[in-house]
């Protein structure tokens, strides 16, 4: 009696998709991954896939942003012994312990059998310039607004591509330009600020001005080890995100342990325990939002993607004004829009790209 033929393989990830799930951060390339090879599976009607997956991101970062201001720019205490919340490194720390968890119930039930090559060094490089991003970033809130923050945070193509024509040779077209400079002049209307006088200590690039530059750098750096590991060791996303994460807290673990911030933090939440349900919650709508947003590329490609993204860091900023009194000129408010314009535009316009070599 003749067995009957084994079923066909599943088709690749189209090429548009590959390099979305790629090229993301550590802790959104592992939910790619899991998400991609799950996506034939889903049962989703077509008809609620978009109100479900532009909901998902949007609430999911939405509270995400209210959460890290809280944070990072609240106040604990009352009258003379109010304390800021100073514990970058541990909160980076727990949000990496949350990702490899993540990562690794990925690799559990979707992943399982794929074996993986990289070298350990590799993900070390990479987790340390990961690590500087997000310290940076977060460090960032002590001494800039959140819009502020947000807004140097959605310039990653200016370091991306600059790090890409200089390290990886690669050769953009006319408009990937265009979308930059738009970028950057809207940055620099945002960030300058006109003399007041001369007894005027206001600046115009200072500390948390240089955190998000350093952020910014280490983000571009970040995406070149990724390029690296995919060409060479073919790195699955899933493992990416686990050995990342993995390494980045036993690096964090060594350095809250040696500075003695774990201990000043555990002592922290002793005095203020309502903070560790939300700095839980900043963790989880990390995950759920970065899963949400795979979802949206899968199921309707990466200009969607970019297009419900974009939106959200707009209302973020906006609610940030109106939630936390950030005040916003309107000098910053025609900076934010050209800042926008040149992210729509850069989706919809400046993404191809020809790689000279690797």
């Amino acid at each position: 009696m003749r067995q009957p033929a084994p079923p066909p393989p599943p088709p690749p990830l189209p090429a548009a998709l590959r390099d979305v799930a790629l090229d993301v951060a550590p802790a959104l390339s592992g939910r790619a991954a899991a998400m991609g090879a799950n996506a034939n599976g889903t049962a989703l009607p077509e008809r609620l896939r978009l109100p479900v997956c532009f909901l998902g991101v949007f609430a999911c970062y939405f509270y995400y942003g209210i959460l890290q201001e809280s944070i990072t720019r609240g106040r604990y205490g009352e009258g003379a012994e109010q304390e800021k919340f100073k514990y970058a490194l541990t909160l980076v720390f727990i949000q990496c312990v949350i990702n490899a968890a993540f990562a690794k119930l990925l690799i559990r039930f979707f992943d399982a059998v794929k074996a993986d090559r990289t070298r350990s060094w590799l993900y070390a490089a990479c987790s340390l310039s990961y690590l500087g991003a997000m310290v940076s970033s977060n460090s960032a809130l002590q001494f800039v607004s959140y819009p502020t923050q947000v807004l140097g945070k959605s310039c990653k193509p200016i370091p991306v591509m600059l790090l890409g024509v200089t390290l990886l040779r690669k050769k953009y077209p006319p408009a990937k330009y265009l979308c930059v400079l738009l970028i950057v002049a809207g940055v620099a209307l945002f960030l300058y600020k006109p003399k007041k006088g001369a007894g005027s200590d206001d600046h115009v690039f200072g500390y948390g001005e240089l955190l998000l530059l350093l952020s910014l750098t280490l983000d571009g750096l970040t995406g070149v080890s990724q390029d690296h590991m995919r060409a060479h060791y073919q790195t699955g996303s899933n493992h990416m995100m686990l050995n990342v994460n993995l390494w980045s807290t036993l690096f964090l673990g060594a350095g809250i342990l040696f500075t003695g911030e774990l201990w000043e933090f555990l002592s922290f939440t002793e005095r203020y325990p309502s903070i560790i349900y939300n700095i839980l919650l900043f963790g989880l709508t990390s995950a759920l939002g970065q899963s949400f947003i795979f979802m949206t590329v899968v199921y309707f490609g990466p200009l969607t993607c970019s297009i419900i993204t974009t939106t959200r860091k707009f209302f973020t900023i906006l609610a940030s004004v109106i939630l936390f009194a950030n005040p916003i000129s309107t000098m910053q408010w025609v900076g934010t829009v050209l800042v926008f314009l040149g992210l729509g535009l850069d989706a919809k316009f400046g993404k191809g790209v020809k790689k000279t070599s690797h």
